[in-house]
């Protein structure tokens, strides 16, 4: 035990194995204690642990030792987010099933994250793609139709002719079909949906109950809900009986109008282009835009273009005839798929009126805009009075706003109407490795739900994928030949799997009482848990992930299976691990692995390293050196404290400090104003990278403390005590390893956190920095309530400062009470 040498490989396993054997983070709910639930997002089991994970649970692992030391009852689970395409990928390639290399790959991550040391309770593990869990995702989806929150509809979706099937937006590249190169299209196909936008106002409204989120995430959420005031009305189209339904911002330019635009997916195109000589010029752009994906054609780099319908509509305001046209930069799935088009006043459309020669009609008159539309070199966008507007001319853009809505609303055309930029979820997946969608057809019931008791409907597992890369449940009779639960007729089973976005919406929840069979987790668990005090991931999953999950839990609010209606309270989205500034990936040659690292520096010296070289929510430059740096540090305070150890072992700590000589009382200063910053730093501010190296600084005045003739052991054992608790969240094995061989009975782990004595931090003398020009010259010991013009007469005196500054005039003295003086001379 006392050996001088680090063997961290069997100090590392000894301790981890002792963990394990004594359950050490398995937690219940305790009515006597504060509950803290720290949580990092789960992983997609691929078999390999990144640097990025190391930094996330390390981080993770931190905070929840950090607060089981200072009293509270932690939550900290793990489990896997194991549908998905990865594996559907594999089971094609390999031959491999997907369950069978997905629980491979779990194996082989839970040994990774084990080797760790992380503070988990694996009793709580979760496997979003086994029986017991995705029955529940089955549940959801079954409340949420009871609720007409689930729906299904036609939606367009990306579509390889090749391969006969549906393609997610991940299996499309450059526009093509990641399996066969085929050209991918956009098919109309009846799709599941869940009714996210019954959430919209309270999903934007309930974002300022979250100060513990980064501004810049519910930034993003706020523009990704987008939620927009303005008018929807309806226009006649010319010789047909529908209508072409429009929402604006803008109600005040409708005498501005002087086209309109259509998507081109838009249901009434072919109705009003057939028959007409723009019908062959119509169908081409349609189809040609069938192979362009909605973020090209609404690139800002993106050239705008169209065709005109050859039909026209009617503007309510004047009754002018308004030629309709299709365009690339109007989306179907975007407000009502239809604009009004004002070029004189919106960029886009007048860098499409000018392309195609449409008239630009100036309907606001502002100082920078002039008179004549011809003149204009770019829409105007700016404030002032109505032109060109009939009745409403001279009238401010605001009011002429409420004036026009009004005279649309009086004519029973158009109304007053909040639109939101958010769309309902798809959350339909033609592919195999996913949940079953609980739904049933039969041709005498319609679409029937599984009923409840006979959930989970299981996915089989013995399933051959065929070239074409269709689902292969699509083959299974098994699996879609059923009866109807109403009629008990022959029915068949819906093939279509759930999107795993709706895996992870909930599993937080489940980690509460995951053992449950009949229900999807305890209200009485939830509540006492929920919400997550703190959740940690990556800033990629601030819009899809956290929205859905925000959406879910309010849902289950509102069914009263949850007592919270914002599932995280504070969130954290760490910075990306980097090499040779770039993101590691085997394709630029610069990815470091753990494995490596694990096995080359142990578990402490890479958590030590990956929380002291940035802060975590900026991106972290890997350096070898940093690592090497952090081994050293560990070798050496094992080399210390083993030295220290026997004469430390069995010492008590004193109840008062009584008559300490000056070297000591530093010591005892430096201990408290350490365990005052590293308390602070971790607990209000997460700054792991200076309470690392706070730590590191009360190690090295314990070195120098340990060289004097005469020492107070008590206040070294304070010490030595102190330094390995700050450390222990961070470098959990040695310090476990260091608590012991001081004498210690019971884990480190299971101390409560130091807590600093003010006393304590009362000097008589304080050193203060000497600077000339900004340059440490000399350092000083004052008295601690030296006043300022003191320490100007003290530093006048010093030595090095009379020398350095012999033959120049002291411009002036710049004093920080008890930390500087700095000297300005020329």
């Amino acid at each position: 035990m006392s050996d001088q040498k680090y063997d961290f490989h069997s100090v590392e396993a000894r301790w981890q194995k002792y963990w394990e054997e004594n359950n050490f983070y398995q937690v219940q709910e305790d009515a006597g204690k504060p509950k803290y639930y720290a949580l990092e997002m789960f992983p997609y089991p691929s078999g390999n642990l990144h640097m990025g994970h190391v930094r996330n649970y390390a981080i993770g692992d931190v905070v929840a030792r950090f607060k089981s030391m200072n009293g509270y009852n932690v939550l900290h689970p793990m489990g896997w987010d194991a549908f998905g395409l990865p594996a559907e990928n594999a089971a094609i390639q390999h031959k491999t099933p997907p369950a069978k290399w997905t629980s491979k790959n779990i194996e082989i991550m839970k040994e990774q994250l084990k080797s760790m040391g992380l503070s988990y309770d694996w009793n709580r593990e979760i496997t979003t793609c086994r029986p017991d869990y995705y029955k529940f995702t089955q549940w959801m989806f079954l409340k949420l139709y009871e609720h007409n929150l689930a729906y299904k509809k036609k939606a367009a979706v990306n579509w390889c002719p090749s391969c006969q099937t549906v393609l997610a937006n991940e299996q499309v590249v450059e526009g093509s079909c990641e399996r066969c190169d085929s050209q991918v299209e956009k098919k109309q196909l009846e799709q599941w949906f869940f009714k996210t936008t019954a959430y919209a106002q309270r999903l934007l409204d309930d974002l300022e109950l979250l100060p513990g989120w980064p501004d810049k995430v519910k930034i993003m959420q706020k523009n990704w809900i987008g939620r927009s005031e303005g008018c929807e009305f309806s226009l006649a189209i010319e010789g047909h009986d529908e209508k072409l339904t429009v929402f604006t911002t803008r109600p005040d330019t409708v005498f501005g109008v002087t086209y309109m635009v259509m998507a081109p997916e838009h249901p009434l195109v072919g109705k009003i282009s057939s028959g007409n000589p723009q019908e062959t010029s119509v169908r081409q752009f349609v189809e040609r835009m069938k192979y362009i994906s909605d973020v090209a054609r609404t690139s800002a780099e993106a050239e705008k273009e169209g065709v005109f319908t050859g039909a026209y509509a009617i503007n309510p305001v004047n009754d002018e005839k308004i030629p309709i046209w299709i365009a690339n930069y109007v989306l179907m799935d975007y407000g009502t798929g239809a604009i009004m088009a004002v070029p004189a006043h919106d960029q886009r459309d007048f860098e499409f009126a000018r392309k195609y020669d449409i008239p630009v009609r100036i309907v606001i008159k502002g100082e920078d805009c002039p008179a004549d539309a011809s003149k204009l070199q770019e829409a105007y966008s700016g404030d002032g009075v109505m032109v060109n507007s009939g009745e409403f001319n001279g009238l401010s853009v605001e009011e002429c706003q409420k004036r026009i809505t009004q005279f649309l609303t009086e004519k029973g055309i158009g109304q007053g109407t909040v639109n939101f930029r958010l769309r309902d979820w798809l959350i339909s997946r033609q592919r195999y490795w996913g949940a079953p969608i609980p739904i049933i057809y039969c041709p005498e019931c319609g679409t029937v739900p599984v009923p409840e008791k006979d959930l989970p409907v299981i996915l089989p597992e013995d399933v051959e994928f065929k070239p074409s890369g269709e689902s292969p449940l699509n083959y299974v009779e098994s699996f879609y030949q059923t009866t109807c639960p109403q009629c008990g007729g022959p029915a068949r089973r819906e093939t279509d799997t759930m999107d795993t976005f709706v895996c992870s919406s909930w599993y937080f929840d489940r980690y509460c009482s995951p053992h449950e069979t009949d229900i999807p987790f305890s209200r009485q668990a939830a509540d006492y848990w929920m919400p997550v005090d703190q959740y940690i991931g990556g800033v990629e999953h601030a819009i899809l992930h956290l929205m859905y999950a925000r959406f879910l839990t309010k849902f289950l609010y509102d069914i009263k299976m949850i007592g919270t209606q914002e599932p995280f309270t504070n969130l954290l989205t760490q910075g990306m691990v980097l090499k040779d500034g770039a993101k590691m990936s085997k394709s630029k040659g610069n990815v470091v692995s753990p494995e490596e690292i694990l096995r080359n520096y142990g578990s402490d010296t890479a958590r030590l390293f990956i929380l002291f070289a940035s802060p975590p929510e900026r991106d972290l430059e890997w350096n070898d050196r940093g690592i090497e740096g952090a081994y050293r540090f560990l070798n050496r305070l094992w080399r210390l404290v083993n030295e220290l150890s026997p004469i430390l072992a069995g010492l008590k700590l004193p109840d008062q400090y009584l008559e300490l000589d000056d070297s000591a009382r530093q010591l005892r200063y430096k201990i408290h104003q350490t365990i005052k910053k590293v308390t602070e730093d971790v607990g209000d501010r997460f700054n792991f990278n200076t309470a690392i190296s706070a730590i590191m600084e009360l190690f090295n005045a314990i070195s120098t403390y340990r060289d004097q003739d005469e020492l107070d052991l008590a206040v070294l054992k304070e010490a030595v005590d102190s330094l390995l608790l700050l450390l222990s969240p961070f470098s959990p094995h040695i310090t476990e390893e260091l608590w012991h061989i001081t004498g210690h009975q019971e884990s480190v782990h299971q101390q409560n956190w130091p807590q600093y004595d003010p006393d304590a931090l009362v000097q008589e003398e304080v050193e203060i920095v000497l600077q000339i020009n900004g340059k440490v010259r000399d350092r000083l010991s004052v008295p601690a309530n030296a006043s300022e013009d003191d320490l100007r007469q003290l530093s006048l005196k010093n030595d090095k400062v009379q020398t350095l500054t012999k033959g120049q005039k002291i411009i002036k003295i710049i004093v920080v009470p008890n930390k500087l003086v700095n000297i300005v001379a020329k």
